[in-house]
């Protein structure tokens, strides 16, 4: 049962949580901001995404004495999100505030023909690490091991909830093509709706956010089958990694700050500058605890690194998205 596979290069460039190692300097003598900062979110409020960028721009207006005002605008698999700021001028005063679903899946899946270089990459601000492989208590999935084994025995038998052509039907294909698992993909609708379809036994599985199972998980309820870090996230705690399980799979879930085209270079250095200040914060630290976080930060070059390597890897998995839609 050992494969490999990386869903994209931040094991590889500097390991578990990519801990900040290095003063952050702005850029020399912009002038930005001026005005208030528009950060359009591609989710709606409450979630993740939306905790990141909202903590984001509390500690910048904290740095910088100025104002970052986070809009939400959910709809299209974010594409309503990128199509705004894609608009937008290129003057430094609106941002995205996004990950792969968006930036990457959603070409993938034929959604869009954009892709994460048609906006300018400022940097990573964060990174997910609280997602697990969750199985229901009805569907009798105790393991890993047991998901792989009656699944083949009964191909497509458990199901796997998921929003069609989306990251999580992503993480679903990997686990599939790594783990040789036959898993019957099944459009479970939001985090809240698959949640709802688990415990009423409508759905077996999910790839979910810890926080949102994590009761269930303590009352029995649900069975935390493995998270897909590089190393075990100990605010999960005692979950064990698909590697440890013998499936050495790292699916991360970068949250990417982006400019429009053509934004000048300078402010797009100083916001990743800032950001990294921001992650230098002890109380930043705590803050990612609410959502079982730990602190990570990548700047431009490595972003884009990071963003090419887990487009082409997502690739591979092109026809099921499209036929997903």
């Amino acid at each position: 049962m050992k494969k490999t596979f990386r869903a994209s290069l931040l094991s590889a460039l500097v390991g578990m949580g990519a801990l900040v190692t290095h003063s952050a300097t702005f850029a020399d003598e912009v002038k930005w901001p001026t005005r208030p900062i528009q950060v359009v979110v591609i989710a709606n409020p409450g979630g993740d995404t939306d905790f990141n960028a909202r903590t984001m721009a509390k500690y910048f207006n904290q740095i910088t004495g100025k104002t970052m005002v986070v809009t939400n605008v959910a709809g299209g698999g974010g594409t309503l999100a990128a199509e705004q700021v894609k608009g937008a001028a290129a003057d430094g005063n609106t941002i995205l505030f996004t990950h792969p679903g968006q930036l990457i899946v959603n070409e993938v899946a034929g959604l869009t023909e954009d892709s994460f270089e048609t906006f300018d990459i400022s940097c990573i601000a964060g990174v997910d690490k609280s997602t697990v492989f969750v199985a229901s208590k009805q569907s009798g999935v105790t393991s890993m091991q047991d998901l792989v084994d009656k699944s083949k025995a009964n191909p497509g038998s458990i199901t796997y909830g998921t929003e069609m052509g989306s990251f999580s039907h992503i993480q679903g294909l990997m686990l599939e093509k790594l783990s040789g698992a036959k898993l019957k993909m099944v459009d479970g609708g939001t985090v809240s709706d698959r949640v709802v379809g688990m415990l009423g036994g409508r759905l077996d599985m999910g790839a979910i956010t810890y926080g949102s199972v994590q009761d269930y998980v303590q009352g029995g309820q649900m069975v935390a089958l493995g998270q897909p870090n590089d190393e075990r996230n100990a605010m999960l705690g005692d979950v064990p990694t698909l590697k440890e399980q013998g499936l050495d799979i790292t699916m991360d879930k970068p949250y990417v700050v982006a400019f429009p085209k053509g934004t000048d270079p300078a402010i797009v250095k100083k916001m990743s500058d800032i950001m990294q200040q921001i992650t230098e914060q002890p109380a930043y630290a705590e803050d990612l605890k609410k959502f079982k976080q730990p602190v990570a930060f990548y700047g431009t070059e490595e972003a884009k690194q990071i963003l090419a390597k887990t487009r082409e890897d997502f690739m591979q998995f092109k026809d099921e998205l499209r036929k997903a839609k």
